[in-house]
């Protein structure tokens, strides 16, 4: 809050600062939201004065007025959604992911949580024509596994080598829980203290810089059995959006299948617990191959 004193405008004196202190107004935010008219006579002012003395001090220390329209109109164009290369994931995803906002996989060890940051990574820097930055925690990234995608959406070995090259768009890390959860296992105050900081350098990132951050987590069980996302209630409320992955059971042999379930576990755009099966082949298979299956998907034959 900012106190009224003498000086701050042209007619604003010694003696009218003490009237409106003894009218009960203080500072500049109480001037602004008074009614001028009867302050102005319980202050033995002129209206037209005090008027603009309130419009003076308006201009100077609060905030310009925006409509709440003219918001919406400024984050639908600075907001830009990325696909993730996956139909299905893009289903689940309202479109794909979103610049300054943080999504989330989780999942336990051979849920795709790797191969789908391959697959969104590829899918940005070629089709896209966008840069990302892809922060690995694990050592689980493999350039032979990002070349084979990347083969796959084109044979031609100059485009290969000029993927990206735009700004950059997307930011992923793989895996997020391995940097933060070591941090919570010694003093616990000082590990949600650090988890909080990470948070907040991600967040910050993704809105000032309008980049999308995918990052991925572990799961663990609950007290009831049931698979949850790891890190605790505390980092629930950093992603955006949440999304559980898991092998799909009606699969034959699951040790060798690449087909998986993504079920929606947090979204402030679409209802909860929506689920979509995708095969993690997907951003492997050659281009002509999968536009051939969209397009018997669309026929229905």
């Amino acid at each position: 809050m900012v106190v009224l004193r003498e000086g701050m405008c042209p007619g604003l004196d010694e003696d009218l600062v003490r009237d409106l202190r003894a009218a009960g107004i203080t500072t500049v935010e109480d001037v602004v939201s008074s009614d001028i008219e009867e302050l102005a006579q319980r202050c033995t002012v002129s209206y037209k004065a005090l008027f603009a003395i309130r419009r003076v001090l308006l201009a100077q220390h609060a905030a310009f007025p925006v409509s709440g329209a003219d918001l919406y109109e400024e984050l639908l164009s600075s907001t830009a959604i990325l696909s993730t290369g996956n139909p299905s994931l893009d289903k689940l995803l309202d479109s794909g992911l979103y610049t300054g906002e943080i999504t989330e996989l989780s999942g336990g060890p051979g849920s795709g949580k790797s191969q789908v940051c391959f697959g969104v990574a590829v899918n940005i820097s070629y089709q896209l024509k966008q840069s990302v930055i892809f922060i690995d925690t694990t050592g689980g990234l493999t350039a032979s596994r990002l070349l084979q995608m990347l083969q796959a959406e084109t044979s031609n070995a100059e485009e290969q080598a000029c993927v990206g090259g735009g700004s950059v768009k997307a930011v992923i890390v793989d895996s997020v829980s391995a940097v933060i959860a070591p941090l919570l296992g010694g003093k616990q105050n000082e590990g949600m203290s650090l988890m909080i900081q990470v948070a907040g350098v991600l967040k910050t990132m993704a809105k000032d810089f309008n980049v999308a951050a995918l990052v991925t987590n572990h799961v663990t069980r609950s007290v009831g059995g049931e698979v949850q996302p790891g890190l605790g209630v505390s980092w629930s409320h950093i992603p955006r959006t949440r999304i559980l992955l898991e092998r799909e059971e009606r699969a034959a042999d699951l040790s060798h299948s690449s087909v998986r379930s993504a079920t929606l576990i947090k979204s402030s755009r679409r209802p909860c617990h929506i689920r979509e099966e995708f095969d993690l082949q997907w951003w492997s298979r050659p281009k002509e191959e999968s536009s051939g299956k969209r397009k018997r998907d669309e026929t229905g034959s």
